[in-house]
């Protein structure tokens, strides 16, 4: 009988990891196609050919970087059972989202003051295009943070145990994945202008 609970929990598992990763390549299929509309919108008379990435969204790429070297040895962390280390580094984490939002709102905000919008009169199609994908962009940074208050919660209960630790694999996965994809938006922004 416990073999079988062990098989079927196993496959359940393996079932999560794939919606996961369906998901994140869903995703970044979607965030592909809208750097790809940027691409082709290019050619367009009215592309700022002039326009600068803000300071504020270099700081927010060594935030992201960082955020993913401290999840990971949570993760590592609460695996080998130290549990303090491992609640410290799940906090870190969380604040260190929290300071990329704020930072990509400080980027906002740095871009505007250049006298770029982001819609109306005033606007063109570049700043329009940065605004949406990093939107989009947070917004999957804010589904990441909710993850990551579920794995804090449920450290804090002591639910991951040895061998039980999926929650904080699929949540360290995804955090992965949104900070790769910020690395892959940055670095696209920067090179394709």
């Amino acid at each position: 009988m416990r073999y079988i609970q062990d098989n079927d929990k196993t496959k359940q598992d393996r079932a999560r990891k794939m919606l996961l990763w369906f998901g994140m390549i869903s995703l970044g299929m979607s965030f592909a196609g809208l750097t790809s509309a940027y691409v082709v919108s290019k050619e367009r008379p009215d592309w700022l050919t002039d326009f600068q990435i803000p300071q504020a969204f270099y700081i927010s790429l060594a935030v992201i970087i960082f955020s993913s070297i401290t999840i990971h040895l949570a993760k590592k962390r609460i695996t080998n059972e130290e549990n303090k280390k491992g609640m410290w580094l799940l906090c870190s984490t969380f604040v260190l989202g929290l300071i990329f939002i704020v930072l990509q709102f400080k980027g906002f905000s740095q871009i505007i003051s250049n006298g770029y919008y982001f819609t109306g009169s005033e606007s063109s199609i570049t700043t329009s295009f940065i605004y949406l994908v990093v939107l989009m962009h947070l917004t999957h940074i804010i589904a990441a943070l909710i993850s990551v208050l579920v794995v804090i919660y449920n450290h804090y209960k002591q639910k991951y145990t040895h061998g039980n630790t999926l929650g904080i694999e699929l949540a360290v996965t995804f955090w992965h994945f949104v900070d790769i994809l910020w690395i892959y938006l940055f670095l696209f922004f920067y090179f394709v202008r």
